[in-house]
């Protein structure tokens, strides 16, 4: 269990902590709306909706609500620092809202790597080239936070990665993140129920 940094003379927040943070991956800009690259900033949107709340502006540089799940209180968010260094918005999240370790951090991203659609669980490892959690491990200190990663596919020959995962998918691919999103928040709930090891047993033998 990784204990998240703080910097000298930064003190934990006093209250009661919520039980999860979760963090959308995404840029600010009706520009980034629908694109690849913001699909769990549009999981933690539909997250904060099914949950009765809506996302608002915070001083800690992120759309934020606080939602009820499964008995649980969890915190999501979506920063607005830009991808590259959504880790100053986390470390401070993470902060505001009692989160010490990674496991009680999860952050939801693209992933090329994956099927559009596909979803998978993991806990720790690399960064996989992505600039967000390599922002987010930076300010936070650690690699063991809990991510959900959300298939996008990968791009034709012709096209590079980041100009694919910047444009909004064709319409069969939008169909099938449409239902990630959906599988996203179940596997959310499984984490906070069950535990991340029984969730990924679960989510990540899905089809």
């Amino acid at each position: 269990m990784a204990l998240l940094s703080r910097r000298p003379g930064e003190s934990r927040r006093r209250g009661t902590p919520a039980d999860l943070l979760v963090i959308g991956l995404g840029n600010p800009g009706s520009e980034f709306d629908g694109t690849r690259h913001n699909i769990g900033a549009d999981a933690v949107d539909l997250m904060a909706t099914r949950g009765g709340s809506q996302l608002k502006k915070s001083k800690e540089r992120a759309l934020v609500a606080e939602v009820h799940i499964a008995g649980k209180r969890v915190a999501v968010a979506f920063p607005q620092t830009f991808m590259n260094n959504s880790g100053e918005s986390v470390r401070l999240l993470a902060r505001r809202y009692g989160i010490d370790t990674g496991d009680n951090l999860l952050v939801i991203h693209d992933e090329l790597d994956l099927d559009a659609g596909r979803i998978k669980l993991k806990q720790g490892g690399g960064m996989a080239g992505h600039n967000g959690l390599k922002s987010i491990t930076q300010h936070v200190g650690t690699t063991d936070f809990i991510r959900l990663r959300i298939g996008v596919g990968k791009p034709p020959p012709s096209q590079a990665g980041r100009d694919y995962v910047l444009r909004r998918p064709g319409k069969a691919d939008a169909a099938k993140l449409e239902a990630a999103l959906d599988a996203t928040l179940d596997a959310v709930e499984l984490v906070l129920t069950d535990g991340v090891d029984a969730a990924m047993n679960v989510v990540n033998r899905r089809t």
